[in-house]
């Protein structure tokens, strides 16, 4: 195994090991549309979602789908963990992904409606593993939401990558979201992050409301950076 994959092994293990004991439970990342809010699942609680995103192009222009499930499932004290696996179909080939992670919301004032929370999303390719590395991002946001049945929320904060990147690649930004109920089963939705690297994006879309404890999300995303830089999104989830 390379060093600065064996490094970031060891990083795992000891970011793991200080929210267990520390915490005594592990959190994952519920999200906006792309950006990790400060929502956390209640204990018992769990999230299945079934994620579509596509570059509408072709394989010789840099067009893509990605496919995969995300899982996340609340272990109470305001935490929560979970676990993404994504494939994508180009031309060049791109590893399977799993990513792990945690999220702990380390404060909630309900007068305010102000919370934060602070989390971990490792990427850990599992196939093409000889040319691929493991990373993680580390971030922390700040939500402030406005009283009323169709009160807005905004959520600031930022992030910081660990591991090899490319060069050239942002290794830390801002996180900014924004979320309108239009209605009781409609949400606008938008959120950017800065920098030139695989989160950098600024998307818009919609949540609708669905029947049986399910909802749907559809949305766009435009890249900072790279002419064509942009994909559509469909996302379908159940709490259970």
């Amino acid at each position: 195994m390379p060093v600065l994959q064996l490094n970031l092994a060891k990083l795992i293990l000891v970011v793991s090991a200080v929210f267990f004991c520390s915490f005594g439970r592990v959190c994952a990342q519920s999200t906006g549309l792309n950006i990790p809010s400060t929502d956390v699942l209640s204990e018992r609680e769990g999230y299945l979602e079934a994620d579509f995103l596509a570059h509408l192009s072709s394989y010789e222009s840099g067009g893509y789908q990605v496919y995969g499930p995300r899982v996340v499932y609340g272990l109470g004290k305001r935490t929560e963990i979970g676990l993404n696996a994504f494939y994508t179909h180009t031309n060049p080939a791109e590893p399977v992904e799993l990513q792990p992670n945690f999220k702990w919301k380390f404060f909630e004032h309900q007068e305010t409606d102000v919370a934060a929370a602070t989390g971990v999303l490792f990427f850990i390719p599992v196939t093409q593993r000889s040319s691929s590395t493991s990373r993680a991002q580390i971030y922390a946001v700040v939500s402030k939401s406005f009283k009323g049945d169709l009160g807005p929320r905004f959520t600031v904060g930022g992030y910081g990558l660990i591991g090899s990147v490319e060069e050239g690649t942002t290794k830390h930004g801002v996180l900014l979201g924004y979320e309108q109920p239009i209605s009781k089963k409609l949400t606008l939705l938008a959120d950017w992050s800065s920098g030139n690297n695989d989160f950098g994006y600024l998307g818009g879309g919609f949540g609708i409301t669905l029947p049986r404890n399910s909802v749907l999300y559809v949305g766009y995303n435009v890249g900072n950076q790279g002419r064509g830089n942009n994909s559509i999104g469909v996302f379908y989830g159940l709490s259970f």
